[in-house]
């Protein structure tokens, strides 16, 4: 298991590194992608190996999909993906959406009542709702989730990488940073 996460996570990074510099503090996608890489203890020189492969132009050349649609009772969904063949994974996902009872629909069906947003997770055990409300404001974030599993904070997607740093020095390090639709 351990071994298919860090694949994936090096595949994450290595898309990042294509798409932008290889220099995590210019290219923000990667500094998540290595960000998220380091959270699960993957080793450095792992890291280091997956943007060398972008830098070096090496490997399969994955690209990044998005599929819209709707699952059961017209529950919007959007599905990302990074695919190396475009064919298979449309079929793959087409079937999963068919098997469910959703379907899949045209590109912007559903994306235009969604917004993309950094997303910054804490355990409960993290404070209390006003303590994680008030370091949440005092670190420029948009909105705060709090709840029995946890606090979920909402912020701009050109400042999370701020907003994360400002809060990982008032509440310690977060459970999860990244990019998703809200």
């Amino acid at each position: 298991k351990r071994s298919a996460m860090f694949s994936k996570l090096s595949r994450e990074i290595t898309v990042a590194a294509k798409m932008g510099t290889p220099d995590p503090d210019m290219n923000p996608r990667l500094r998540l992608a290595v960000n998220n890489a380091k959270a699960q203890s993957m080793p450095k020189d792992n890291i280091q190996r997956a943007i060398d492969k972008a830098s070096a132009n090496e490997g399969d050349d994955y690209e990044e999909v998005r599929y819209e649609g709707y699952g059961p009772g017209g529950v919007a969904l959007i599905v990302e993906a990074l695919t190396d063949n475009r064919n298979r994974t449309a079929t793959n996902v087409r079937t999963a959406f068919s098997k469910n009872g959703g379907n899949l629909g045209a590109s912007g069906a559903v994306s235009h009542g969604f917004e993309r947003l950094g997303l910054i997770e804490y355990p409960a055990s993290a404070g209390d709702e006003e303590k994680v409300l008030e370091a949440a404001i005092e670190a420029g974030a948009a909105d705060v989730e709090s709840g029995e599993d946890g606090h979920s904070i909402w912020t701009g997607m050109e400042s999370l990488h701020e907003v994360a740093s400002a809060l990982e020095q008032a509440l310690g390090e977060a459970e999860s940073v990244k990019l998703a639709w809200k």
